[in-house]
């Protein structure tokens, strides 16, 4: 005897419901690698990592005026002088804001301030310390960083720098 199932509802609807769940929202944000007169390395110390600034795309923005935006935002230095492209990184995170699993892709430029300042941490973004590091002494903030930190910064101190 053949049995014959039939589901009740829109099959579209259901498998549309289905694939979107576990599909990732793209986020898309820039940021920067900034370095001072003193050829020193801007970092950002946030939730238990060294970090560079970053941040989300917002609508109608051009993504270098996000990274210059963002970095600004995060560390309260001015007088940045964008650079070229260093590289793109992609992970996947659940985003507690937006309470979706996201694929973000961040844009990484190179940065100059030609003043030496100390920044302000933007705590709104739980950012809790901000330090200017020379290439030399960075080891401990890559033992303290992600993976795609690691990878943009190894893209920088491998080219000209």
């Amino acid at each position: 005897m053949t049995r014959i199932y039939r589901q009740k509802g829109n099959i579209f609807a259901r498998i549309t419901k289905y694939y979107t769940h576990f599909m990732l929202t793209p986020i898309i944000a820039a940021g920067g690698i900034v370095m001072n007169p003193n050829q020193e390395i801007l970092w950002i110390f946030r939730r238990g990592f060294w970090d560079l600034p970053k941040g989300k795309l917002d609508p109608n923005e051009t993504i270098e005026a996000c990274a210059v935006r963002e970095v600004m935002e995060e560390t309260g230095i001015s007088h940045l002088i964008l650079g070229k492209l260093i590289s793109t990184t992609t992970h996947q995170y659940h985003d507690k804001y937006l309470n979706k699993e996201v694929e973000k892709t961040t844009y990484w430029y190179e940065m100059t301030t030609d003043l030496i300042q100390e920044g302000i941490p933007q705590s709104e973004e739980d950012i809790e310390a901000i330090a200017w590091v020379k290439k030399e002494d960075i080891a401990p903030y890559l033992a303290n960083t992600y993976d795609t930190i690691k990878a943009v910064m190894e893209v920088f101190l491998t080219s000209k720098h």
